[in-house]
């Protein structure tokens, strides 16, 4: 199981596009787990450890320095969702995006 951890601000969409994820990649038979966790808590949950990839959502872009930082200091890739890969229909696009960065 592929297991991806996004970063947010915390807010209702985030359940949105977790569910929009898991769902494409359900369709495309990929075994996948989102979890959406708040700024705080991205570098908490990095060093439990587990995480294949890191996905930063777009309005909390202006952090991803940071959080690039810590996802090379624990060896995941991390990647910014774009726009349009951010919504209820987004999900086509994340799991593209993913597979890019597994590759």
């Amino acid at each position: 199981m592929l297991k991806v951890l996004l970063v947010c601000s915390g807010g209702m969409s985030s359940a949105i596009v977790v569910k929009s994820i898991e769902k494409e990649a359900d369709k495309q038979g990929m075994e996948v787990k989102v979890k959406a966790v708040s700024t705080g808590e991205f570098e908490d949950e990095l060093k439990e450890g587990g995480w294949h990839i890191a996905l930063v959502a777009p309005q909390v872009r202006h952090r991803f320095a940071g959080f690039e930082e810590a996802a090379k200091e624990s060896n995941i890739p991390i990647a910014l969702i774009s726009p349009q890969g951010y919504s209820p229909l987004g999900g086509v696009r994340v799991i593209q995006q993913i597979k890019e960065i597994i590759k």
